[in-house]
């Protein structure tokens, strides 16, 4: 189960793409971009409490909030194409020429398109609940209803009020005791403002594909480098379900599926998300 927040990673600002971008790092070692998903009151504060284990694995483990998240500048164009393409951009002006790709929910098929575009800039690749990167379960398969709506396409009108954002979390988190007042008024804090703005936008903002193409499951086996899949047994979507779908199709895949865990994986399943990175990027088992 998780630990608790890492306060010791002190808030950095970068300038990319003419867009003021907070980010928090800590270790030394070879280093990896924490991306997290497209939920209303996503950021990097998703990762504060892996960031000292993965440290003290042997990983330079950075998270950072995305074009229109958290403590970033809103962006001009709201797509899913802008921000997949953004981690090349942040990974230039921190003079990373390459760098392993860890992606919480929307966040994992948006590292796996980059990787099979650029392998000369990806050195590993890793996926937590990410829904788009598994198969569609055959019609009428599916046994458990979604336990909340898609990626980042929640049904809002209003700004949430701080019941709504606790509903929220426990929808997408087994382990509900890891809800602190201040992890709730910090993931709270996210939601609200510009973040709400930018929220909307991005609801109507065009699909993430890049036209055309094959789905993201259909060409996991191209990747030139190591893949890591982790999913939660209770997570939404019938993830489960699809996951093991998924392994059938391509038995060569290491995939992991973790009981006890929802959504929420770089929460609810720490110890195994640390294990699996570090010894995916630092080759620490």
């Amino acid at each position: 189960m998780a630990t608790a927040v890492d306060v010791r990673a002190a808030d950095r600002y970068v300038t990319v793409d003419g867009l003021n971008i907070r980010y928090v790092e800590q270790g030394n070692g070879p280093p990896a971009l924490l991306l997290h998903g497209a939920s209303l009151g996503s950021s990097a504060d998703v990762f504060l409490r892996n960031l000292g284990p993965l440290a003290k694995g042997g990983v330079r483990a950075i998270a950072y909030d995305q074009p229109g998240f958290g403590l970033s500048d809103p962006p001009t164009d709201f797509g899913v194409p802008y921000r997949r393409d953004f981690m090349l951009k942040l990974m230039d002006v921190l003079e990373l020429e390459k760098a392993a790709l860890v992606g919480h929910s929307q966040a994992g098929a948006m590292s796996i398109t980059i990787a099979l575009e650029h392998p000369d800039r990806i050195s590993a690749v890793m996926v937590m609940a990410g829904g788009t990167v598994l198969p569609p379960l055959p019609e009428g398969a599916g046994t458990k209803p979604a336990a909340a709506p898609a990626e980042g396409r929640e049904d809002t009108t209003g700004e949430p009020t701080i019941e709504d954002t606790r509903k929220l979390l426990e929808a997408n988190l087994y382990h509900h005791e890891l809800i602190t007042p201040d992890e709730l008024e910090l993931r709270h804090s996210r939601s609200l403002g510009r973040n709400f703005e930018s929220f909307l936008e991005r609801g109507k903002a065009q699909g993430g594909g890049r036209g055309g193409g094959r789905p993201v499951w259909q060409r996991l086996g191209e990747l030139a480098m190591p893949l890591v899949l982790l999913y939660g047994e209770q997570d939404r979507g019938n993830a489960a379900e699809r996951a093991r779908l998924l392994q059938q199709q391509q038995p060569g895949l290491d995939l992991h599926l973790v009981d006890d865990c929802k959504h929420m994986v770089p929460w609810d399943a720490a110890e195994t998300f640390h294990r699996l990175a570090i010894a995916l990027i630092a080759g620490r088992g």
